[in-house]
């Protein structure tokens, strides 16, 4: 039997998305440059580990991109 359930995120990945979601401005999305901003300050990631977590977070279903902006989708911290 397959399972449907995805698989949890990887420590950093998880981490990574609770600093978008505690940086998330009130207009509930983010451009390229600021998710990169938030993840150089609160995990020391560099550009292109950035762009790694990120696609990895969109490849999940975590995060989606309109108008060329990051949205997370319904996101609540553990």
């Amino acid at each position: 039997m397959i399972s449907n359930r995805q698989s949890p995120l990887t420590p950093l990945a998880q981490k990574s998305l609770d600093a978008l979601a505690s940086e998330l401005p009130s207009e509930r999305e983010l451009t390229y440059e600021q998710a990169y901003a938030i993840l150089k300050d609160y995990e020391g990631l560099e550009q292109p580990a950035a762009e790694d977590i990120i696609e990895r977070l969109y490849m999940r279903g975590h995060i989606y991109e309109v108008e060329g902006k990051i949205r997370l989708t319904d996101y609540r911290p553990e």
